[in-house]
């Protein structure tokens, strides 16, 4: 039985906290690794894929660093990638911003777009309704809080498998203003809107969760 640490690359695309993300990551155990170098973080056990600001200025630096490539290769694989709040956005078919779209990965169809609340950004501890049958949120519950930062999120799901055979993503939601995606558990592709980085002992717990699919 091999019990080495597992290896993760936090995919550094110039944006990201990718020091905060390499902190939690190695608290679980794994051996972490801040690169862009596109052979090690291919041959990682996980990439984390972080993203802070605009959706189209991540996309372009990603691009820049190959990590569009790296990500449709890693999934094609089953290698294991989790995307984090502008991360996870950047997974969807596309983003608009001021009136301005920008394509995504397209990992999944949908939008990005504006929160529509009284209070923009979304800044902030919230809970989140998760379905009970995925991994992501073993251990957690309904009244564990996440700490989530944006101003533009997916409002609608709608991607269906139509395959009884393959199992259909295990979507998350939350509430500000209007209900939007919180996270999304697809196979070998995580992703959460929130921080989970910093969100204590709940982002923790998530966390280990994932290195213990890697």
């Amino acid at each position: 039985m091999n019990t080495s640490p597992k290896k993760v690359v936090v995919f550094d695309y110039g944006f990201g906290n990718v020091r905060s993300a390499e902190r939690a990551v190695a608290r679980t155990g794994a051996e972490v690794e801040i690169t862009r170098d596109y052979d090690t973080a291919m041959n990682a056990d996980g990439l984390l894929v972080p993203g802070v600001g605009a959706f189209a200025a991540c996309m372009r630096g990603l691009k820049e660093a190959r990590g569009d490539w790296i990500v449709g290769r890693r999934l094609s694989g089953g290698r294991p990638v989790l995307g984090i709040c502008v991360g996870m956005q950047i997974l969807f078919s596309r983003g608009i911003e001021h009136g301005v779209e920008t394509e995504g990965l397209d990992e999944w169809p949908g939008t990005v777009g504006p929160l529509k609340a009284d209070v923009v950004p979304h800044m902030g501890w919230n809970t989140v309704e998760a379905p009970e049958d995925g991994r992501m949120f073993s251990g957690l519950g309904p009244e564990d809080r996440y700490y989530f930062v944006h101003s533009y999120a997916v409002r609608d799901w709608t991607l269906e498998t139509g395959n009884p055979n393959i199992r259909a993503p295990r979507v998350a939601w939350t509430r500000h203003g209007e209900p939007f995606v919180a996270a999304v558990e697809n196979g070998a592709l995580w992703a959460t809107q929130f921080h989970p980085e910093k969100s204590g002992d709940a982002g923790a717990q998530l966390l280990t969760n994932w290195i213990e699919t890697l």
